[in-house]
């Protein structure tokens, strides 16, 4: 089997039978592509140890982020993607009994502790007030921003609702996100009634949950609110408001966890509400107990 053929059949397995979503097979599509086209590799015993060191030296070289006139080499967070791409191919072909070189000469680059990129809650108080309420417009933003704090949605989970999904009448709805996996999230007062404003003022028949308007809405095929949409409409309110530092849908989702955890919740359950399949990418919010430890250790040190 050529190793064109074992990709498409890889690519298809990751789909039907591991569920996994349209972008994360359009990543590892893309990131076998460039291991393929690189080595050069046509059949699976062409996949050799040296060939993938090489390539983590050639990855490693790569242009990555640009500050300015200075543009760094691609991260190594970046760089794994690739090599847990190729890894998990290499683990496929195993599995399908064909010859290739073992998975486990394939070791992750050592990466430092993620940081969280966070606004303080002032911040947030100040963002979540930023929409002004007297048009459509501002009441669908203003329900962006409540439904975003109160439930921890990815962008992608945000913008994929309808409004059949929702249901206002309770204070907890289902939501499909990563894997295909379901999860309960919950709505506070103040999301329950900006949702209801908003829906309450509609004039349209569209089932999407969140719609644009102004004169791009007129020619568009959708009127679903884009990922992108929402990105750019949280950055204004974050200009708006006086905050330097970047806001994005995926920096409140991080508010809603510390809030969570800062406030007694534990990891396991904050795991469940964030739908995190591995409780250690919960762990990366665990810096908002280091108040907790200073006053354990204030009142039990020394005494």
């Amino acid at each position: 089997m050529n190793l064109e053929e074992a990709k498409r059949q890889f690519l298809e397995y990751l789909e039907i039978e591991r569920g996994r979503s349209v972008k994360t097979i359009e990543n590892y599509d893309r990131y076998l592509t460039r291991f393929l086209e690189y080595s050069k590799a046509k059949k699976p015993s062409d996949i050799t140890e040296k060939k993938i060191r090489d390539f983590r030296l050639w990855l490693n070289r790569q242009p990555g982020t640009k500050y300015g006139r200075k543009v760094d080499s691609m991260k190594r967070r970046t760089q794994n993607y690739y090599l847990i791409a190729l890894r998990a191919f290499l683990k496929f072909m195993r599995k399908r009994e064909i010859e290739c070189v073992s998975p486990e000469v394939i070791e992750l680059a050592k990466v430092s502790e993620r940081s969280l990129d966070l606004i303080t809650n002032q911040e947030l108080k100040r963002l979540r007030a930023a929409p002004k309420t007297n048009t459509l417009r501002g009441m669908r933003d203003k329900a962006i921003l409540e439904l975003l704090f109160s439930t921890g949605l990815r962008i992608s989970e945000l913008c994929s609702l309808n409004i059949d999904d929702v249901d206002m009448t309770r204070d907890e709805f289902s939501v499909r996100g990563k894997g295909d996996k379901v999860r309960v999230v919950f709505l506070s007062d103040e999301a329950k009634e900006a949702v209801k404003n908003y829906q309450k003022n509609r004039k349209d028949m569209d089932e999407a949950m969140f719609i644009q308007y102004g004169k791009n809405a007129k020619n568009a095929p959708d009127l679903r609110l884009s990922p992108r949409a929402v990105q750019r409409i949280l950055k204004r309110y974050a200009i708006e408001a006086g905050i330097t530092r970047k806001v994005t849908p995926h920096v409140i989702r991080h508010s809603f966890a510390t809030d969570l955890l800062s406030n007694g919740a534990d990891l396991r359950s904050v795991q469940a509400l964030l739908g995190h399949a591995n409780i250690t990418t919960t762990q990366i919010y665990t810096h908002v107990t280091d108040k907790h430890l200073r006053d354990v250790h204030k009142k039990f040190h020394g005494k």
